[in-house]
């Protein structure tokens, strides 16, 4: 079928809104007329060239929407209801049997650096040539998208679509390294370093918590007001002051227990390290480009007893995960809504602008 898809032809380039034919869906895919779709950083990482993904391409990876077409295969949806779509794994690896797809052998190809199906055939053309789709298994920058089954969860009727966009990654994301990978005790101190949308999810996730502190670090001031009014009892301005010192200086000296860093700035990770206590923990969850690496000071690490975990998408088990972030926003515990703005999908480059300059926190494009 042919639909509109927002197509990056090069690095550097901007978002061209032009038709594309999406390709049968195969035995365990369906295709889903988007209605709306997040904007998040790692579009524009791959837009600007940090992050490799094969150009030209459509991406999009917080895809909300209507199944329109199911495979033979497909018993779980039919053609009418409404999903919200997340990362895509394979269903046969060992990760994926141990009920931790994000950790899937094929994860890398199946969303981020693929451009693909497994079986090397091409979701999208466009003209007489190929064009990279598959983006985190859904390329939801478009009026449509072919997406795995396995991929998407069916979504509630009593909530906007476009509230919900979301959820599929940064919200998941930033919750998840809170919930599912820090896994904060009672009475402890967490420092979140950057207050974008994975970083406010992450201090929202942390009011689920019994946590007694936590510490929001920004450049931007709007943010870290944010931050407060979401739950931060002290926000820290990184371009006022020493961060780590900062952060010592309100745990009495002692530091955090738990820094989730979200900026992907390598210069915030090596100040969430400094600003840990002893046998503490720090989340990396901010990806800068490809290749960056820290400097580590090992005897300090061994004798401090420092865990730093890398996580991808919060560990998240999305078919399990997002069900309960759903309900928790119902509750009026996790307003995540607070975080969205929404762009008519032809305005994605304002949005995309907008994005980068730290005016809005999270773009969702919304389509006629």
């Amino acid at each position: 079928m042919k639909t509109t898809a927002a197509v990056v032809e090069a690095q550097g380039a901007p978002f061209e809104l032009v038709e594309v034919t999406l390709d049968d869906p195969q035995l365990d895919e369906m295709i889903v007329r988007i209605v709306a779709v997040g904007l998040c950083h790692t579009d524009l990482s791959v837009q600007r060239g940090s992050t490799p993904f094969p150009l030209p391409a459509v991406l999009g990876h917080e895809g909300v929407g209507v199944v329109e077409a199911v495979g033979s295969q497909v018993g779980n949806f039919t053609p009418g209801d409404c999903v919200l779509i997340s990362f895509n794994s394979c269903g046969a690896c060992a990760g994926c049997g141990a009920g931790r797809p994000v950790y899937c052998d094929h994860w890398t190809e199946l969303n981020l650096l693929g451009g693909s199906r497994l079986d090397g055939s091409a979701p999208i053309t466009h003209g007489a040539g190929a064009m990279h789709g598959h983006f985190f298994g859904q390329s939801s920058f478009a009026h449509h998208a072919l997406v795995q089954a396995r991929s998407a969860i069916k979504a509630p009727d009593d909530i906007d679509l476009d509230v919900l966009a979301p959820l599929g990654c940064s919200v998941q994301t930033g919750v998840g390294a809170v919930l599912n990978v820090a896994q904060p005790a009672a009475g402890s101190t967490l420092v979140v370093m950057g207050a974008g949308g994975v970083g406010l999810a992450a201090v929202m996730g942390a009011q689920l918590t019994a946590v007694s502190r936590v510490v929001a670090v920004d450049v931007n001031p709007a943010r870290l007001e944010l931050a407060r009014e979401l739950g931060a009892a002290d926000i820290v301005n990184a371009t006022e002051v020493d961060v780590s010192k900062a952060v010592r200086e309100l745990t009495g000296g002692v530091g955090a227990d738990y820094v989730i860093e979200t900026s992907g700035r390598v210069t915030a990770l090596e100040d969430s390290i400094a600003s840990l206590a002893s046998a503490s923990t720090c989340v990396v969850v901010g990806a800068p480009p490809l290749g960056s690496t820290i400097s580590v000071d090992v005897p300090d690490l061994l004798v401090r007893g420092i865990r730093l975990l890398g996580t991808n998408q919060g560990d998240s088990n999305p078919q399990l995960f997002l069900p309960q972030l759903i309900e928790l926003h119902r509750e009026g515990r996790l307003p995540f809504d607070r975080l969205i703005q929404r762009f008519p999908f032809e305005e994605i480059n304002d949005a995309a602008a907008q994005a980068r300059d730290g005016s809005v926190i999270k773009p969702v494009l919304v389509m006629p």
